[in-house]
């Protein structure tokens, strides 16, 4: 069995991730409670993890692959109703990104494309690492990310025409 991590790597691992975990959870479930639900579920997974991380970047990635699982698996329980609607993105208590009006748009999006968007331009990652993320083939997410981005511009021209 492989050396337990100290309280202070657990709370170190936390308070670096918890922000990408919940916006991952959240993303995905589209309820904060469920979210929050899903967060202390992946860092509890974390706790039991045994195995040790090569990188930051290995470490980020468990984190927000074991995030997807969960949220993935919560939305197939049996007990799973819809007990928030978009309106309840209105009163998200995290940091969202600053472009509140275009963060509005990708939460619209289908969940492979959002998500696709979220690891490519929020998080940083290639697209190679994102289908690596994702479980998809690295054109399969370079599909996604064009076809979101012809969304999100059809998107933002109607909103934009709203305005006028």
């Amino acid at each position: 069995m492989a050396d337990r991590r100290t309280a202070e790597e657990i709370s170190g691992i936390y308070r670096r991730h918890v922000g990408t975990v919940y916006q991952v959870c959240l993303m995905l479930l589209k309820s904060v409670p469920d979210a929050e639900d899903a967060v202390q579920t992946v860092f509890r997974k974390l706790l039991e993890y045994g195995g040790t991380f090569e990188s930051p970047e290995h470490e980020k990635a468990w984190l927000i692959v074991t995030a997807r699982n969960e949220s993935k698996n919560q939305l197939r329980h049996w007990w799973r109703t819809r007990r928030a609607d978009g309106a309840a993105l209105e009163n998200i208590a995290w940091e969202e990104p600053g472009d509140g009006a275009l963060w509005e748009l990708i939460l619209s999006l289908p969940e492979k494309e959002k998500m696709a968007v979220y690891l490519y331009y929020y998080q940083g990652y290639s697209t190679g690492e994102a289908a690596e993320l994702m479980g998809a083939n690295p054109a399969t997410v370079r599909s996604w990310l064009h076809r979101a981005r012809r969304r999100l511009k059809e998107l933002w021209e109607e909103a934009d025409g709203d305005g006028e």
